[in-house]
């Protein structure tokens, strides 16, 4: 039976290369590489930024409704075969309109992706927006109308992107949408940048969950308030090495915050870019960092509680 929980996975950084390939083939688009090379990126990426580079493939292929529902379709299945029982799957719908494609249609076309998945599988599914810090607030709000609009199918709102570069609170108009509509949301921070990112998202965008957050054990009344008010980190080991984000397995923080009573959860981030399943980021957690049954059912408890639509 498939039990786990899965709560932070980009589809974009998620198709299967091989489906990649096939996409490029049949819309013209020529590789000059292999297209692991193209998808997949090294273990010593060390940053944010370069690791996005090997979303740009992926990105330039899922520009119709059938490339969206193809790749949702073909993640449940990933899923399924990984154990998890309840995956949410996250993406921009802005990212994906090159070709006249409106926020609407990519939508539909993920959510149909995921129901067709789900039906096959029995994986239960949700499917969260992203805004993004390095686009304008006005993007932002439509990301997250269409997100309010379209509640049937969308489970809850992120914002992603290089806290470095970009401060969260241009888009509090779109994440207070989201509050008054009951719309649960989640926000990347303290990856790139530090414990003020994850503040700034906690009290001027009112996550309820983090995407990575390491840095969070910068600042003690931080972790007092992530513990008082149960938020949840959204926490992707082998992806935060990559990005530079921890320097290794063995010193990823989720293994103190876990001890330290934070509701600590475990995701791949991104399936393909960073070659990795759940049954993996908990295999390398055992052998770097001492986890065992009862840390990963802790990571699992707080990742079913978390679930925003339920789980």
């Amino acid at each position: 039976m498939n039990t786990r929980h899965e709560l932070h996975c980009h589809l974009d950084g998620s198709v299967r290369p091989a489906t990649v390939a096939d996409l490029a083939r049949r819309q013209g688009i020529t590789l000059d590489r292999p297209v692991r090379d193209l998808v997949v990126a090294p273990a010593g990426c060390g940053s944010l930024s370069r690791y996005l580079t090997y979303i740009d493939l992926p990105l330039q292929v899922l520009q119709t409704p059938d490339a969206l529902r193809r790749a949702a379709r073909e993640l449940v299945e990933d899923w399924s075969a990984d154990g998890v029982g309840h995956g949410e799957a996250r993406f921009a719908p802005q990212l994906h309109g090159r070709r006249g494609m409106t926020l609407d249609e990519a939508v539909t076309a993920v959510a149909e992706g995921l129901a067709e998945g789900s039906a096959t599988t029995g994986v239960r599914t949700g499917l969260l927006l992203c805004c993004l810090r390095h686009q304008s607030p006005d993007e932002s709000m439509a990301v997250a109308e269409t997100a309010v609009r379209r509640r049937d199918v969308v489970s809850g709102l992120d914002l992603a992107g290089d806290e470095r570069l970009y401060t969260a609170a241009p888009h509090r108009p779109a994440f207070d949408l989201a509050h008054r509509a009951s719309l649960p949301c989640t926000v990347h921070a303290g990856e790139a940048a530090g414990a003020a990112s994850v503040w700034e998202a906690v009290e001027v965008l009112g996550a309820r969950r983090i995407g990575h957050g390491v840095r969070c054990f910068e600042d003690v009344a931080l972790l007092e308030r992530l513990r008082a008010d149960h938020i949840t980190l959204e926490m992707c080991p082998t992806s935060n090495v990559q990005t530079g984000a921890v320097p290794s397995l063995a010193e990823h923080p989720a293994t103190r915050l876990l001890a330290a009573g934070l509701a600590v959860t475990i995701s791949t981030d991104a399936r393909t870019t960073s070659a990795t399943s759940l049954d993996l980021e908990f295999a390398r957690l055992r052998e770097t960092a001492g986890w065992g049954e009862r840390e990963e059912g802790l990571a699992q408890e707080h990742a079913r509680a978390a679930a925003f639509d339920g789980g």
